[in-house]
């Protein structure tokens, strides 16, 4: 079964260190996490809109999978790694199209709205894509 992913969203997972939405959205993330990072062979389908990662968006905030903001990041981020939604491929191959098309200083100007930019993660995940680490490992889960 493949894993479906929203645009920005492949950007985000080079990123997650742990931190989400709610714990719910962060366990969500952290599954789904472990499994690219344990299988780089996973498929993934780029999908229009919502995503796995979004399934689990918590009911108590603004929902804002579906904000034309959101859209639009996912579009430059397929843009930018040379994707298109509708198509389905291995984990590693949407890596080794991040490790040639992103640099960690793309990330402050396709991400200047994020939540998440201050911690500086995303560059860093974008930082070990670009040198061939993969996915770091997540921190222990207390």
């Amino acid at each position: 079964m493949s894993v479906k992913l929203r645009g920005h969203h492949l950007l985000c997972l080079l990123g997650f260190r742990g931190m989400g939405y709610s714990p719910e959205f962060a366990e969500n993330m952290a599954n789904v996490y472990e499994k690219l990072r344990a299988d780089p062979s996973t498929e993934v389908e780029i999908v229009h809109g919502p995503d796995d990662l979004c399934a689990c968006y918590p009911a108590d905030q603004p929902y804002h999978c579906d904000a034309a903001s959101v859209r639009e990041r996912d579009d430059e981020a397929l843009r930018r790694i040379g994707l298109n939604t509708g198509e389905k491929l291995l984990w590693r191959d949407v890596l080794g199209g991040l490790q040639s098309r992103m640099r960690p200083e793309d990330i402050p100007r396709m991400c200047a709205t994020c939540r998440w930019l201050p911690y500086g993660v995303c560059e860093e995940g974008v930082a070990r894509i670009a040198a061939g680490e993969g996915l770091a490992p997540l921190p222990k889960r207390r």
